[in-house]
């Protein structure tokens, strides 16, 4: 099975969940460093939609200023917009399989799609 994780090296969760990615057997990992490789705004919103999330749920407030600019009360575009032109306001790490998608927070979450 293939499973791309959109990754931040720097954070605790995310590599938590690519290690459990690289621990399971049968699973192929490709990982993407978001920050370097920004999303498309059209993955985003596939993954966002996958997830059964709307944009405002999968803001990352926590170490950004999202909440200072108002973004949790912006509308869906102007939330992709945002998260499209600085990916930090996206919260992580989001994974995808063939058996669909999740926002692993925590990092358990991603045995749902495994």
């Amino acid at each position: 099975m293939k499973a791309t994780i959109w990754h931040n090296p720097a954070c605790g969760t995310s590599r938590k969940t690519l290690a459990i990615l690289e621990e399971t057997p049968d699973v192929q990992v490709e990982m993407i460093d978001y920050l370097h490789t920004p999303y498309t705004r059209d993955k985003l919103v596939q993954l966002i939609a996958d997830a059964g999330l709307t944009p405002a749920q999968a803001i990352r407030k926590m170490g950004t200023d999202a909440e200072e600019m108002g973004l949790p009360g912006m509308d869906d575009d102007a939330i992709l917009d945002a998260m499209t032109a600085n990916p930090a306001y996206v919260n992580r790490p989001f994974v995808e399989t063939g058996k669909g998608v999740r926002l692993c927070r925590p990092q358990d979450v991603v045995r749902e799609i495994l």
